[in-house]
């Protein structure tokens, strides 16, 4: 605006736009989300992974073989092992 100083600019922009549109909005109730949001997303984001991680170790141990699957593994494996036989 011609002939306003940059305070009454920022007043102005405060005024009809709110504390959002300055590029450090000062702490208070309505801008909390400003000031809290990255660093909620963080924590939800970091909830997420860990519970993404829990999951694939509960899969992968419900994966492990029974005792009877690990002896007819190791019995095949015995055999491809040993020198054939004429």
């Amino acid at each position: 605006q011609a002939g306003q100083s940059q305070r009454e600019i920022l007043d102005f922009m405060v005024e009809r736009y709110g504390d959002f549109v300055l590029y450090r909005p000062p702490f208070k109730a309505r801008t909390l989300l400003l000031w809290l949001g990255p660093f909620l997303l963080l924590v939800i984001a970091a909830m997420v992974m860990a519970v993404n991680v829990r999951r694939r170790r509960r899969a992968a141990m419900a994966q492990d073989w029974s005792e009877a699957q690990q002896r007819r593994a190791r019995a095949l494996l015995d055999e491809s092992a040993s020198p054939p036989q004429s």
